[in-house]
């Protein structure tokens, strides 16, 4: 998954998107980078693959379970590794 922006290539006018759509999808495809689209000078939308997208949208709910994990340790909601087994039927 690369992210790298390159400002010259990847940020373009919705009306560029409108013309061309196949070289927009083609070059997020062969690049691997976001486009971003931009009307009258805003960013607008975001063009990105599927599995890019993919790709982060489970970094970033492990890392909110790694949070809430530290944030459970911290507050002292833990248990034991014996009881999880409990808990889970595994025995001993």
């Amino acid at each position: 998954m690369r992210s790298n922006i390159k400002y010259s290539e990847d940020i373009v006018p919705i009306s560029d998107l409108k013309i061309n759509p196949g070289k927009i999808l083609n070059q997020v495809d062969k690049t691997r980078r976001p486009v971003l689209l931009t009307s009258r000078g805003r960013g607008v939308a975001v063009v990105e693959s599927v599995k890019d997208y993919e790709e982060k949208a489970e970094e970033q709910a492990f890392l909110r379970g790694v949070v809430k994990g530290l944030m459970d340790i911290e507050e002292g909601r833990e248990i034991s590794l014996a009881e999880v087994k409990k808990r889970l039927g595994m025995g001993k």
